[in-house]
């Protein structure tokens, strides 16, 4: 119970049997709860007590919930409310967030989504909450640009705080969109070369017949072009890092180069004799998984112990537990302020909506999603049908198609487009927890199609 007895919830529903139910499950959750029948009811209460959060329906008789968040603002400026309701739209959805509310929860709603909310709500009016976000704080754990305060990421951020003063090598792992030049930015930013340059080498980038010439700087009449001599990429980080994307990415050739480099400390640009001297680190970035590369002989054994004398794993997005919701907020600050708009705030259930997608693209993804989100609101507030969810989640659709075998004795079409709609019906209502506001919206139907169509396919009664 830990101090949630100090918590005191004010729950204003006109249904008895919700009253009820968030009465029995917020005491078990060791919260002070008092109830209020209607929006009369609740304003007498607002005008003589204070509460640490306010839960309200929005259709009730009379004074309905809007009139009670309005009155919890008005005897004090920093109520926290969250608004549910069965009727859920996104016009009443962004008026009760232009109002103020906290959130808004469609019925009927998951008891640990709606744990999660009220302890974030909670938190929020003690300053604690990921929507008091502030990109530019310094009140959560970072490091530079990375951003996450999951276990995993603490661990990320010891090593690098270990090893950045130091020229040791570093070799830096993980699926793409992980952030894995963030980490060699913040090793840069953290060393003693910090003022020198940090030069970015995309490997699986430059053509390969310009690969060498790029790294090591050519002279004049090397090759047809070469017009004048030309500095490579190495001597312009000289007393810097240079960071080796996708080095996995490497020809043989340009590996015995850079091993040479890292050994000697020296090159030879193209077409050129004199061998120059350069002082750099190096940090590499790979989503490979470079022991098997060795093994099948694509990358010097020798080079690879070179460049992995400390390894960094960036773990992917679907691993770090507590992350979503930081880095969604950083985006949405970061994209509101570069788009001029005033979005403050992810609705809950846009983000639990989030936090049931695997993210192959990682922390790339999560952003472009913020991005598209924030570009395509008109109010100020991310809803679940804000996040393009057609287009992220085409790929799990693609996987899940099925196999269409029309043979001569045919088939019945009214009955596989009845089976197809109950499967999409019956996963949309996965996703959303049973929540069938949620699944209507996923589904890209109104609440009462959705009621139509579960009827018409006996989904009620199971």
């Amino acid at each position: 119970m830990s101090g949630k007895e100090k918590h005191r919830i004010l729950v204003v529903d006109d249904e008895l049997s919700m009253r009820e139910f968030l009465d029995i499950f917020l005491v078990q959750e060791g919260y002070a709860v008092t109830l209020a029948e209607s929006g009369e009811k609740a304003f007498g209460l607002l005008e003589k007590e204070r509460f640490d959060l306010v839960i309200t329906d929005i259709r009730m008789q009379q004074i309905d919930g809007i009139g009670v968040l309005k009155k919890a603002k008005e005897t004090d400026p920093g109520a926290v409310v969250i608004m549910i309701s069965a009727f859920a739209t996104a016009e009443t959805a962004v008026e009760a967030m232009k109002e103020g509310a906290y959130d808004y929860i469609p019925k009927p709603f998951n008891l640990e989504d709606l744990k999660r909310i009220i302890e974030e709500a909670i938190g929020s009016r003690r300053g604690t909450s990921a929507e008091a976000f502030d990109s530019e704080s310094e009140d959560r754990r970072h490091l530079g640009f990375l951003i996450g305060e999951s276990p995993q990421m603490k661990r990320v951020y010891d090593l690098i705080e270990k090893v950045a003063d130091t020229r040791t090598n570093i070799l830096i792992s993980g699926e793409s969109g992980t952030g894995k030049e963030l980490v060699a930015r913040a090793v840069h930013r953290l060393s003693g070369r910090s003022a020198k340059p940090f030069v970015v080498i995309n490997c699986a980038g430059i053509p390969e017949n310009l690969i060498e010439s790029e790294l090591f700087g050519y002279k004049k009449g090397a090759f047809t072009g070469a017009a004048a001599d030309k500095e490579g990429l190495f001597s312009v980080a000289h007393g810097g890092t240079v960071f080796l994307d996708e080095v996995g990415e490497l020809t043989p050739t340009i590996q015995v180069k850079l091993l040479r480099i890292i050994q000697e400390r020296t090159f030879t640009a193209v077409g050129g004799t004199e061998e120059k001297t350069v002082d750099v680190r190096i940090i590499s970035a790979t989503n490979k998984n470079l022991e098997q590369e060795v093994i099948a002989g694509k990358f010097r054994e020798d080079l690879y112990f070179r460049l992995n004398v400390i390894h960094v794993h960036l773990p992917p997005l679907r691993e770090r537990e507590g992350d979503l919701p930081l880095l969604a907020h950083h985006f949405l600050y970061k994209y509101s302020r570069e788009f001029g708009k005033d979005i403050k705030k992810i609705s809950g259930y846009a983000l639990d909506i989030l936090s049931r997608y695997s993210f192959p693209g990682n922390v790339r993804e999560l952003e472009n999603i913020i991005e598209r989100s924030v570009a395509l609101e008109t109010s100020n507030i991310v809803l679940p049908e804000s996040l393009a969810l057609s287009n992220f989640r085409a790929g799990e659709r693609r996987e899940g198609r099925r196999r269409f075998d029309l043979t001569s004795k045919g088939i019945d079409l009214d009955k596989v487009i009845a089976d197809l709609e109950k499967e999409y019906i019956l996963k949309a209502l996965e996703i959303a927890r049973g929540s069938k506001q949620g699944a209507a919206d996923l589904l890209g139907i109104n609440l009462r199609s959705l009621r139509y169509r579960m009827g018409k396919l006996g989904l009620d009664q199971e």
